[in-house]
């Protein structure tokens, strides 16, 4: 059947054209076998998804990048359900609510078992995924906690001593060095010291004519003291 005159011809108006629905594979087919296989624990290599999609590796590889930007897009996605169950169920404002939503939000990424079963597969690898400075997730964290920050201060409840970027990073490190403690040092994650040290770099509030950085005015007099 031709194209109506006059009509727009899109990709949409072709496939419904066609005979049969089109059975090709497409990116976000990749990305959703991607996720099956993380939550079922099974290792994510580009080439299993292209065999199992019916196309070549160099094609799955044009659509992801790579196999870590997949994992990342992978694990942001889980990651995002949880945080947005966490901003919906957290509580108080300003300081108190960054501590609750923290807490809510590190006790759902410990009890995710595909995210620590990740990990223990592979702790070196998974902790670069996840923690470096070319991270995806870790990127889109700062970002969002960035996002989250700017609300709370345009709305009166945070004046923080540090600029947005500078606390919004602090943040996500503090919490991903408590998350993921057993692989670095060895030691239990302590969420409520992690949560406290959250809500007292929140709740700084910077001062005018004072220095943003805590503790450099203080640093200075003991120089010219000694």
């Amino acid at each position: 059947m031709n194209t109506p005159p006059g009509s727009r011809e899109t990709r949409l108006s072709r496939e419904l054209r066609r005979a049969e629905p089109s059975r090709r594979a497409m990116p976000r087919d990749a990305f959703e076998l991607a996720m099956r296989k993380w939550v079922k624990g099974e290792r994510v290599e580009v080439g299993a998804v292209a065999e199992e999609l019916g196309v070549n590796r160099a094609t799955v590889f044009r659509w992801v990048g790579s196999r870590e930007l997949l994992l990342g897009e992978v694990i942001w996605q889980s990651f995002a359900a949880i945080w947005r169950d966490a901003m919906a169920a957290a509580q108080g404002v300003g300081a108190d609510y960054a501590a609750d939503f923290t807490r809510r939000l590190m006790e759902s990424a410990l009890e995710s078992t595909p995210l620590r079963r990740f990990i223990a597969q592979d702790p070196e690898y998974a902790l670069r995924l996840l923690t470096s400075k070319t991270s995806t997730v870790q990127a889109r964290i700062i970002e969002a906690v960035g996002a989250l920050l700017r609300e709370h201060a345009k709305a009166g409840h945070i004046a923080p001593a540090l600029s947005i970027e500078d606390l919004a990073y602090a943040i996500v490190r503090i919490v991903e060095s408590c998350l993921y403690s057993d692989q670095i040092t060895g030691r239990k994650p302590n969420i409520a010291v992690t949560c406290e040290v959250i809500r007292i770099l929140v709740a700084a509030r910077s001062n005018a004519g004072a220095s943003t950085v805590p503790g450099r005015k203080h640093s200075a007099r003991r120089t010219r003291k000694s």
